[in-house]
């Protein structure tokens, strides 16, 4: 849907503003995704996206009980033989249940986002 909006937009002086907009929504669309989760814990943040047709990504942030900010990046790749994560930097197998509840949070993400903030498109 994020592609369909850019796309339609002209070319020319337009790219910039096309980057803008595409960097806004992807970043709504984060927000959005981070919520499938449930509740952000206080002082927290939490987005997971749709970056391309291939890549899922889930960023969480938050304090642990020393009051240190702690992050994890999971980078969900889609390939032809199967899904792999990578966590910093390192790519680790997924399994049956951990694919299982990608791709009901990935339907959840995409029923939000299509009726939170694109539901104006045809």
């Amino acid at each position: 849907m994020l592609k369909k909006i850019i796309n339609g937009l002209s070319a020319g002086k337009d790219l910039q503003r096309k980057a803008d907009l595409y960097r806004k929504l992807l970043r709504h669309e984060a927000r959005i995704g981070g919520e499938v989760f449930g509740p952000v814990r206080p002082g927290g943040r939490r987005e997971f996206f749709c970056l391309d047709e291939h890549t899922w990504v889930w960023h969480e942030e938050w304090i642990d009980q020393n009051g240190q900010h702690q992050y994890a990046t999971t980078r969900y790749d889609v390939r032809p033989n199967g899904l792999v994560k990578s966590q910093n930097g390192q790519y680790k197998p997924v399994s049956d249940q951990e694919a299982r509840n990608l791709l009901n949070a990935a339907e959840l993400y995409k029923q939000r986002v299509n009726s939170e903030l694109y539901s104006f498109v045809a």
